[in-house]
């Protein structure tokens, strides 16, 4: 039976990239292992799979008594309901370390970087395995996506150092108009579910014992979502009914503003003002220079709960 290797929940391109490439690598050093997701493709990743010619993993939803690597997350709420009866080998990872366990010692990498596939990438050179072009090119894609094409505060020099190594071994020169092109992918929101898009790039995280969801949609302008905006309100707030949280929110984030409007259902709005400094109107609220969930919305959130 093969490990399989797997990102978070609604996956995104980097938690499919990195499971990717990952069960490249470890298959290279002779590991039996698949790549598998937890979730369709969303459209982003599908532009940069297809672009490069790479078959999409099997979706997968029960991992009971299998071996396994996490990849672009290590949280529980982030993982298949079944991830206590798996046997967890090892974490790949950019963001905190959760609240994930395991019974035995394992391989952990994780890294203060902008995307996984950072992290990945810099495995193959540790390991001293050579990257394939296609893989090169899908992790070059996935930490321009996570880095908002170098423009979040998540981006390190690394993230940086690595797509430039990337590039070249892809052939990729113009990193800012793949960039543009991925996001223009990424904001295409006619014909699309209302939920379908609120849970595009979303994540569930218990602070403190409180259910926060934190969902995001990056844009290449914000007026693509005027016309959907009261739907996506409407939708986030039944989202908060059905799964008893405290609060839902979603980042509508302009990627060449630079910055992100909240949309926010909460059983407490006061603690956007408490969290950000800027007072909601109307549930919602325009937040410059903020791009980053992982490094501008979650943490100063975690710190209000505890």
């Amino acid at each position: 039976m093969s490990t399989l290797v797997f990102g978070h929940k609604n996956p995104d391109t980097d938690s499919v990239c990195a499971a990717i490439a990952l069960a490249d690598l470890k298959k290279k050093l002779g590991e039996d292992i698949a790549p598998a997701m937890q979730g369709e493709l969303n459209p982003e990743s599908t532009f940069v799979l297809e672009k490069f010619g790479v078959a999409g993993p099997d979706v997968v939803t029960s991992f009971a008594g299998k071996d396994v690597y996490l990849v672009d997350h290590s949280d529980l709420a982030q993982g298949p309901d079944d991830l206590d009866k798996a046997n967890i080998l090892g974490i790949v990872d950019h963001h905190k370390l959760g609240d994930v366990t395991t019974g035995q010692p394992l391989e952990c990498w994780i890294w203060p970087v902008g995307c996984t596939c950072t992290v990945v990438a810099s495995m193959y050179k540790y390991f001293d395995v050579e990257i394939p072009k296609d893989i090169a090119g899908i992790m070059l894609c996935a930490i321009l996506s996570d880095t908002v094409i170098f423009k979040s505060a998540t981006c390190t020099d690394s993230d940086k150092k690595v797509c430039a190594r990337l590039s070249e071994i892809c052939g990729e020169n113009d990193l800012e108009a793949l960039g543009i092109e991925m996001f223009k992918v990424k904001s295409a929101v006619e014909g699309t579910p209302i939920r379908d898009l609120v849970f595009r790039d979303y994540k569930d995280f218990n602070m403190s014992g409180k259910g926060v969801g934190v969902g995001q949609l990056e844009l290449v302008d914000l007026s693509i979502v005027d016309n959907i905006k009261e739907d996506l309100e409407k939708d986030i707030q039944a989202l908060k009914e059905e799964k008893g949280h405290h609060s839902v929110f979603l980042m509508l984030t302009d990627i060449m503003k630079e910055g992100t409007q909240l949309l926010i259902a909460s059983d407490d709005e006061s603690i956007v003002e408490k969290a950000f400094g800027v007072a909601p109107a109307d549930k919602k609220v325009w937040l410059p220079g903020i791009m980053s969930r992982k490094k501008q919305i979650v943490p100063d959130l975690e710190k209000l709960f505890s």
